[in-house]
């Protein structure tokens, strides 16, 4: 197996939820491993919450989730964006418009400086998004 490099994103509780969009908009398989299903007691609240989760899609991507574990804080911050991008200006756009709806757009998605379509949005569940669209030349 080649060594790969995935984001692992945590979320506090909706982790389902935000798996579940990222399938509808990504496509794929997605598996749901809760603490209530690991062998061991859950902890109080944490029966249903996401122990791991992984979306394995189509194109190749994986991407992995959980919510946080007890005792730990999730930090609202987000100093990281999951980038898309490639040629397939019809697959990434359709991305494009599952992710952002019902997020933020910063960027639109357009024609930038540097020649490619680009633009940047925060999903519904705070996680920030990068697509970019290579022109071809």
């Amino acid at each position: 197996m080649t060594t790969r490099l995935n984001p692992y994103l945590s979320f506090s509780g909706d982790a389902k939820q935000a798996l579940e969009f990222y399938k509808q908009a990504l496509g794929g398989t997605l598996s749901l491993n809760t603490y209530g299903a690991s062998g061991a007691e859950a902890p109080p609240g944490y029966a249903d919450r996401i122990m791991h989760g992984m979306l394995e899609t189509p194109s190749g991507f994986t991407l992995m989730a959980a919510d946080n574990p007890p005792g730990t804080d999730h930090g609202s911050g987000n100093g990281f964006a999951v980038s898309l991008s490639g040629d397939d200006a019809d697959e990434l756009r359709g991305y494009w418009d599952k992710l952002s709806a019902g997020g933020t757009v910063a960027v639109p998605l357009e024609k930038q400086m540097w020649g490619d379509v680009f633009g940047m949005c925060t999903d519904k569940f705070g996680v920030t998004w990068m697509v970019n669209i290579t022109e071809r030349s």
